[in-house]
Formats: structure tokens, C-alpha cells, sequence
């Protein structure tokens, strides 16, 4: 019954789905653009830029009525219109320098295509790092179960994400500038409050199709999936070890499909976070995130905390006045370490693929920060639990410490300085031990520490953005005048407030949907593994198969003696 219900689930999405796509991607309307799926005349004259502006001009857009009495609104649309008409008259004497400018802007947009496909692909190879990372911090016991659940979070945040989260998510966003200007994802379901636009869901590119079938779509979507599989896999681990396999693939059923994209579209979508400068003056660029510290890493924090506070801690580790007895230890350190390395290394496609575009050089100051704090956020992390906590270097808190300095620079990565970048990632990494500490003596066990690394450094991330964000860069980002600026560099007050509303919203919004999803688990089929099972190891009960086959495990040495059996 516990199969024939979990199958109907998948059924019951996929054809949800279907319908979806099918009745509102054929309302696209007539005078709506046309996705270009060969890529034959996407990028052109208009994408070809010199360091000071555009190449080609358009005409500008007549002024109203009431726009014709403000003289200066009159002044620079009489500029901008004499210029055009320069620029016109220009390329009938030059024909072929129009014809050569089309290469130029087709060309490149290709380098921008090619950037974020490339970062894209270093994104997905993360997944292995996770999956060695988790793997290794867990029991040897464990190692099949926690590597599938990595494994297969894969696939099935992806066809979720295909079938209707990347619609959610991206189906309202506007014009793809870096890609050619494509702008048929032009439908965001929006609400009016206070007198003010408020977009809350993307309602174009079901499966790709329609608005979806375009190369720039195709890009877009290849690089943000990959994120979303990061998001994806961060509960794994923070519920790992007693988390049934069957609960985990209602969960992956869900997260790419909804859980994700709703607070993913309100900030990289055009939702209504990214519009708070827009609607409310002094509230900065709206809530800033480059990469994603709150997008990807606070939200799978927020899950992972949920759940593993639901289903509770691991047998035998706390004793019924909730104080740890027993320590459990990782099964390979190596493995943890190895892990870190590989995903210290994607995230150089992570933060800086995030420009989607390879000619923004920006992206040399956001490579460098992205370093930096990882180094900063590892050696802060050893230096404290080898000083203040425990006396010893703990080689788990050196990876940790990493990952937190890197979670935590992943927001403000392109806004700020190397001095901010290694200031904020050493927080990050003292943070993270205090963290991890904390959830430990409330009793909410997290295998990893993925709540400390990705909830609540994700959470400092964006925080720090509106202290160390230097002025320096995203002149109109989130349509709002001027560069990005935070409190330590004269900006105000107003960019952190737009962060901490940011970050407060995501944690309401996920604890939500992680209490629905966890609890629509529980009635089909249950979050928590037997506890037989839990003592002998999900390997074999779970997935029929030891993670290491033909190897002796001290099975005893790895399960706390007061739940052993007798």
C-alpha cells in the first residue's frame, strides 16, 4: 500500500503538471517575442558593447503628456532622439560596420552562454562533493543510504524543476539582458498591496516549452537547476541517518517543484523582494542576493532544520534529560575532507557563473572574495576549537569552517571588497562552531553541521552585505539607481534592512512549507526509520545493499552502547 501510494504521488505531480503546462503555455499572446530555439538570431547589433555603452541605439520611447512639462525628462529625450538620429544616418554611410556589429553582439553573447554553461557544469559536479562531505561525517554504516539520498536528489529535484519550478520560479522575470534580451518569461503573477506591485510566482516555461523553448531559456535554466540541487541536497545531511529513503523521495518530489522556486522567484525571479528599493525608497536595491546565500543555502538550512527537528536525533546520542552521553563520530574523516575540496572548487563556478555573463570582469573581484573567505572561514573555525573549545584542531571544523566562509560570501560576493570579503568569511567561520554547538545542546542532532554551514551562515551572508557592501558595483541592480552600498561604507541603514527582510521572510516561508511536506510524508509513509533498523544501519534494510561490501564493520563501536542490542 506504502508503494502504491508513494507511486500515485508521482503520478499525481507529473499530470498536475502536464495540465498546467499544456493550458497556460498555450496562452501566449500574439504580440508576445518569439523564443529563438536555433539560436540563429539571438544576440546581435544591439548586444554589441563598447566599455562606455551600447553599439547600436533604439528610438526612444515618446514622452506622455505629462512627462512634456518636466523640462529635464524633455531634455533627455531630445538628446537621446538626436543621437539616434546620428547613429541612423550613420549606418546608411556604413552598412557593413551594421553587418559586422551583428557578429560582434552574436559573438558576444555566445561568450556570455558559454561562461554559464561552463560554471554550470562546475555547479553539478558539487553534487559529489556534497555526497562525500555527508557521507564521510556519517557512520560507515550509512555510507549507501546517505550516498543514494545524494545521488538521487539529483534527478528528481531536476524533472520537478523542468516539469514546473523553473515556471515558477523565472516564468516573470523580464529579459535575459546578458543572453540576447530574450524576454518571452513575461508572465509573474503580481498582487497589489499598499498601492504597489507585489510579484509572488512566474506563470511561463512549463517544460520548457512554449516561452520555455528558447536558447537563452535553455541556458538559464540548465545553470539555475543546479542550483536548486544544491538547496536540494543540504537536508540530506542534516536528517541523515534515520531519514527513511522512501520520506526522502516525497521530499525530492517536492522540492524542486515548489519549495524552492516560491522564495527563489520573490528574489531572482522579479518577485516582490527584489522590488522592495523599487516600491519602497530607502529600503536600497530591495533584498540582495549575487549567488544565492539566502536563494540556495539558507533555504536548504531552514529545511534541513525543520526535519531534523522533526524526526529528532539520532538513537542513543542524548539521554532523556536531553544531554549528550555519546558522541557520534564521523566513519571518514579523508572522505569529509576530499569533499570540501571539491565543492570549494565548484563554487568557483557558483559565485562567479552567477554574473551570467563572461564579459562582466567583475567576475575577477567575485573569484578572489570567493577564495578568500574560504580561507579566512577555515582557519577561523580551527583556530577557535583548537583555542576556546576543545583544544584540539578538529579536522571536521576545518571543512566546516570552509564551507560557512563560503555560504556566508556567496550573497555579497560581487559588492564587496578583499578586506570585507576575509573579514566576513572569518565571522563565518567562528559562527559556524558556535552554531553547531548550540543545536547540539537543544538537542536538535544535525549529522553535518548543514544547519550551521548553509541555515545560519546563509542568513549572515546577506546580513553582511548590507554592512560590507562598498559602492563599487551593480549600478541599477534591482532597477534602483546607484551602486550597491552598505552601512560601513555610507549607504545607511537602508540595503540591511532590505537584507533582514530577506532573510526573515525565507525562514517563515520554509519553515511552512518544510511543516507541509514533512507532514504529507509522514501520513503516506512515514519520516522515521525502525529503530532495528537504525541499529543495524540503513544500508541493507533500506537499500538492500552495504555501502561497503566485503569490509568488517564494528558495527558495535558505531552504535551507542545504551541502545545496543542485547
Amino acid at each position: 500500500m506504502k508503494v502504491k501510494s508513494l507511486s500515485m504521488q508521482y503520478v499525481s505531480i507529473f499530470l498536475l503538471g502536464i495540465v498546467l503546462a499544456i493550458s497556460l503555455s498555450s496562452r501566449a499572446m500574439a504580440d508576445d517575442p518569439k523564443p529563438d530555439p536555433a539560436g540563429i538570431v539571438t544576440g546581435m547589433s544591439v548586444d554589441a558593447q563598447a566599455p562606455n555603452g551600447n553599439f547600436a541605439l533604439s528610438a526612444p520611447a515618446d514622452l506622455s503628456a505629462d512627462d512634456q512639462k518636466d523640462a529635464d525628462k524633455v531634455k533627455a529625450y531630445n538628446d537621446a532622439k538626436k543621437a539616434f538620429d546620428e547613429y541612423t544616418a550613420q549606418t546608411k554611410l556604413e552598412p557593413l560596420a551594421v553587418k559586422l556589429s551583428d557578429s560582434v553582439g552574436h559573438n558576444r553573447v555566445a561568450i556570455n552562454f558559454m561562461w554559464t554553461l561552463i560554471t554550470g557544469f562546475l555547479v553539478m559536479f558539487m553534487q559529489a562533493g556534497f555526497a562525500l562531505v555527508e557521507t564521510g561525517l556519517c557512520r560507515a554504516k550509512n555510507a549507501g543510504h546517505t550516498m543514494s539520498m545524494n545521488f538521487m536528489i539529483y534527478p528528481l529535484g531536476m524533472l520537478g524543476f523542468y516539469l514546473c519550478g523553473f515556471a515558477f520560479m523565472f516564468g516573470g522575470m523580464g529579459p535575459i539582458s546578458t543572453m540576447g534580451g530574450y524576454a518571452g518569461l513575461n508572465h509573474e503573477i503580481t498582487v497589489t498591496l499598499f498601492g504597489k506591485p507585489f510579484g509572488l510566482l512566474g506563470w511561463k516555461g512549463f517544460l520548457l516549452q512554449g516561452a520555455g523553448y528558447d536558447t537563452a531559456a535553455f541556458a538559464l535554466f540548465l545553470f539555475q537547476m543546479v542550483f536548486m540541487d544544491t538547496t536540494a541536497t543540504i537536508p540530506t545531511g542534516g536528517a541523515a541517518e534515520r531519514w527513511k529513503f522512501s520520506a526522502f523521495m516525497i521530499y525530492g518530489a517536492f522540492i524542486g517543484t515548489i519549495m524552492y522556486p516560491v522564495f527563489g522567484n520573490w528574489v531572482w525571479g522579479g518577485g516582490w523582494l527584489s522590488q522592495l528599493g523599487v516600491n519602497f525608497p530607502g529600503l536600497g536595491h530591495g533584498h540582495v542576493d549575487f549567488a544565492g546565500s539566502s536563494v540556495v543555502h539558507m533555504q536548504g538550512g531552514v529545511i534541513a532544520l525543520i526535519f531534523a527537528w522533526l524526526i529528532g536525533p539520532r538513537l542513543g546520542k542524548y539521554n532523556k534529560e536531553g544531554k549528550i552521553v555519546h558522541p557520534i563520530v564521523p566513519h571518514s574523516i579523508p572522505m569529509a575532507m576530499l569533499g570540501t575540496f571539491i565543492l570549494a572548487f565548484g563554487w568557483f563556478g557558483f559565485n562567479p557563473g552567477s554574473s551570467l555573463a563572461g564579459t562582466d570582469l567583475r567576475i575577477a573581484v567575485v573569484a578572489v572574495n570567493t577564495m578568500l573567505a574560504s580561507a579566512t572561514g577555515a582557519l577561523a573555525a580551527t583556530l577557535y576549537m583548537w583555542w576556546f573549545r576543545t583544544k584540539k584542531p578538529d579536522p571536521s571544523m576545518m571543512c566546516n569552517g570552509m564551507l560557512a566562509g563560503l555560504v556566508a560570501i556567496t550573497a555579497p560576493c560581487a559588492f564587496v571588497s578583499a578586506g570585507g570579503a576575509s573579514i566576513l568569511g572569518a565571522i563565518a567561520g567562528i559562527i559556524v562552531v558556535e552554531s553547531v554547538f548550540f543545536f547540539d545542546k537543544i538537542g536538535i542532532d544535525d549529522p553535518v553541521g548543514a544547519i550551521s554551514v548553509h541555515g545560519v551562515n546563509g542568513a549572515w551572508g546577506c546580513l553582511a552585505l548590507g554592512l560590507f557592501a562598498d559602492g563599487t558595483y551593480g549600478d541599477g541592480w534591482n532597477g534602483v539607481p546607484g551602486t550597491v552600498k552598505g552601512l560601513f561604507y555610507g549607504g545607511g541603514m537602508g540595503q540591511f534592512w532590505a537584507e533582514c527582510i530577506g532573510v526573515t521572510t525565507c525562514f517563515i516561508t520554509l519553515t511552512i512549507l518544510s511543516l507541509i511536506v514533512y507532514y504529507i510524508a509522514e501520513v503516506i509513509v512515514g519520516n522515521r526509520a525502525t529503530e532495528d533498523n537504525e541499529i543495524e544501519g540503513l544500508d541493507v534494510p533500506e537499500m538492500g545493499i552495504p555501502g561497503y561490501s566485503g569490509v568488517m564493520l564494528d558495527k558495535d563501536a558505531e552504535t551507542p552502547h545504551s541502545v545496543q542490542r542485547k
